[in-house]
């Protein structure tokens, strides 16, 4: 269960020895057994936006019911160039929109 999510960046990376994204965040689980992941949604839009479905995987084990931050992060080369902003989607909803894309060259 997502309590809250913050503090989402995305970086594109231009450095050798290739053109990549990275996409990350910080998420707030109910306890520390739930493990956030960021994937390529299978569904995109027509745009050259990017869509990434955050996953909560589930450890096994018995963990305390303690609120705690967990990191999430997503990389893959760069496909398709300038890409305009990042969707991050959650059950269906839309969580965060990065419009503003960091460029390293």
């Amino acid at each position: 269960m997502i309590i809250e999510c913050k503090d989402w960046k995305a970086q594109h990376d231009k450095m050798p020895p290739g053109t990549r994204l990275r996409v990350h965040g910080t998420i707030t689980v109910s306890h520390p057994g739930i493990v956030p992941v960021l994937v390529k949604r299978r569904m995109q839009d027509k745009s050259f936006a990017l869509a990434l479905e955050l996953e909560l995987h589930q450890q096994d084990g018995n963990f305390m019911q303690v609120v705690c931050d967990k990191e999430v992060l997503f990389e893959t080369q760069d496909e398709h160039g300038q890409i305009p902003k990042v969707d991050i989607i959650h059950d269906g909803k839309l969580i965060a929109c990065i419009t503003d894309i960091v460029e390293t060259h």
